[in-house]
């Protein structure tokens, strides 16, 4: 597996081909899809306490495979890895049809953690970043698919 990204301004720099090679298309990305979606790859792998988890960002696409996901064991590739793939729009509970509902909820409820973007590579094709901006960007690498130890206002921004 990749090492995370550490170095965030040579990232930034090739941050949009990789965009464009990781999607292969024109379709926006979900940041926090699961592991079985529809070209499903692995975003970054949670770093951090238990209670205070944070996205170590991968510096090229990882497609999800079988090995890939034994490497969680023995728990769940959600509770290690986040994944981003193809939006599904109106199949997900969090679209309304037009917006991301759990991108909204995001930045109203959760406070930023970092003052710079986080070297990404889907952001060029990601739904919250088109969708809410720069203040996604910024609240992003708290957002982990599997926690059991949220806050209330994650829960609630997480729920809706």
């Amino acid at each position: 597996m990749p090492p995370p990204i550490r170095d965030f301004n040579k990232a930034e720099t090739h941050m949009a081909d990789q965009g464009r090679a990781f999607d292969g298309a024109n379709h926006l990305l979900c940041p926090s899809a699961q592991p079985e979606m529809k070209g499903s790859t692995v975003l970054g792998v949670v770093d951090g306490a238990a209670g205070h988890p944070e996205l170590a960002y991968l510096n090229q696409p990882l497609p999800v495979t079988e090995e890939v996901l034994r490497l969680a064991g023995p728990v769940k590739p959600t509770e290690v890895f986040r994944f981003a793939a193809h939006c599904e729009e109106k199949a997900c509970r969090h679209f309304d049809g037009t917006r991301c509902q759990l991108a909204t909820r995001i930045v109203q409820i959760l406070p930023a953690v970092t003052e710079g973007l986080p070297a990404c590579i889907i952001r060029p094709t990601c739904r919250w970043y088109q969708q809410e901006g720069k203040a996604a960007c910024l609240r992003c690498p708290q957002v982990v698919t599997q926690t059991y130890e949220a806050s209330d206002d994650y829960r609630r921004a997480a729920e809706g």
